[in-house]
């Protein structure tokens, strides 16, 4: 029997054009063909529309071993997947009397009388075979036929995602004569370099066409990606472990973590390993900081409070400094802010996160592209000043956190 080593994903429904649902099912059957060797090259996303529908599923048949397709298995006049598959294969849709008894059987289990309309989810074609569904009214189809003489098979799943993983996993990948090889997936996070410094340092690496190293920027900082296919899993752990050596010494230091590593997580780790507290003052990041912290579990311990202020009546209220002259510079104030929010909460560390900005009191607020972030854990404070691009103020608040995350990770450190 042929192996399927290729393979596509086509998406069917309006809502998702219209970005009214998130496509999140592609991205678990992406995952879960790479996991098991298979590549996916290609992936659509088309309307309830019977022609388009149609020629979205030749076109993929034309190219790859397996089509995986989500979604129009409903009952309702939109639900166009059956009547396009039927049409690709030149084949007529009939009631299946088995599918026809597991679904009334479906409806009277919930004590209701089965509309016939959801008939239609009772059809198979000759060549299809019907993946059960124990969690809804929609069977799946797995079809095999040719194209250019080529095998093909194609898969249909229902939309909801609880059906589609369950069916995927239980009924059609059992099926499925994938190719016998596995991939090794492991992602580096690295802080401090560009991504076109990291891609320069590991521009050999990312020339490999397996293991292959990409490199994406994030949030969190450049994310450096090592895949691996082999015919075990065994071998392809093996040989991305060898290339993620290569990458550690020519990245060093920049590399803060890995796979799922958090850095509100890894934070909360380090002050918990020394027993330490933390305690923030937030202008720029609005309390944003310590919430990320807070929010990890176990991390509330850790977090004595943090204060947003910004007139100097309040600040004074609280025993905060006021801004000082000219002649102290920004970072140099919101290191002292940082050793007073740290005693003023009697906590083990004081994180100041400022707007690089005049603190006149009455004056317009006003988000700027500037901030200055201090960390004082009781020996040698660190200030660190940004300059960011014009951002939304949401995306603005989260690099800000990001940073000062870093900051602080690294004094902790």
């Amino acid at each position: 029997m042929s192996l399927i080593k290729s393979a596509e994903l086509l998406a069917i429904g309006t809502e998702l054009l219209l970005g009214e649902t998130n496509d999140t099912n592609t991205a678990y059957l992406a995952g879960s063909l790479a996991r098991d060797g298979v590549d996916v090259y290609w992936s659509q996303r088309v309307g309830d529309n019977l022609e388009r529908v149609r020629h979205s599923i030749e076109q993929a048949l034309s190219r790859s071993d397996l089509l995986v397709v989500t979604g129009g298995l409903g009952p309702t006049g939109d639900d166009l997947t059956r009547e396009a598959i039927a049409a690709v294969f030149d084949e007529k849709p009939g009631v299946d009397p088995e599918l026809e008894k597991d679904l009334r059987a479906w409806f009277a289990r919930s004590g209701r009388k089965m509309p016939e309309g959801n008939l239609k989810q009772a059809w198979l074609i000759p060549s299809a075979q019907a993946l059960p569904n124990p969690l809804g009214t929609a069977p799946g189809w797995l079809v095999q036929g040719t194209r250019g003489g080529k095998p093909r098979f194609l898969v249909a799943l229902p939309g909801p995602p609880r059906e589609l993983e369950r069916m995927w996993t239980q009924e059609a990948l059992p099926r499925l004569p994938l190719v016998p090889s596995r991939l090794h997936r492991l992602t580096l996070k690295t802080h401090g370099l560009g991504e076109s410094s990291i891609a320069e340092r590991l521009s050999d690496l990312t020339e490999s066409s397996n293991p292959t190293v990409a490199t994406y920027a994030r949030n969190d900082g450049v994310h450096v990606r090592i895949a691996t296919k082999a015919e075990s899993a065994e071998e392809a752990r093996g040989l991305t472990a060898f290339v993620e050596g290569l990458v550690l010494e020519r990245l060093g230091e920049v590399v803060w973590g890995r796979d799922e590593d958090e850095l509100p997580e890894l934070v909360v780790k380090l002050l918990q390993q020394r027993g330490l507290t933390l305690a923030t003052f937030e202008e720029s990041t609005v309390g944003h900081l310590l919430g990320a912290l807070s929010a990890v579990p176990g991390g509330q311990d850790s977090c004595k409070g943090a204060v947003v202020a910004w007139s100097l009546q309040t600040m004074a209220a609280l025993g905060l400094p006021r801004p000082a002259a000219s002649r102290v510079s920004r970072p140099e104030y919101a290191v002292s802010l940082a050793e007073a929010i740290r005693d003023t909460f009697a906590a083990d560390v004081g994180v100041a996160v400022l707007e690089n900005g005049s603190s006149d009191a009455g004056r317009q607020r006003q988000a700027t592209d500037e901030a200055v972030i201090a960390v004082h854990a009781g020996g040698e404070p660190a200030a660190l000043h940004l300059i960011l691009p014009p951002l939304p103020v949401a995306w603005r608040r989260e690099r800000i956190t990001n940073r000062a995350l870093h900051l602080l990770r690294s004094q902790l450190k």
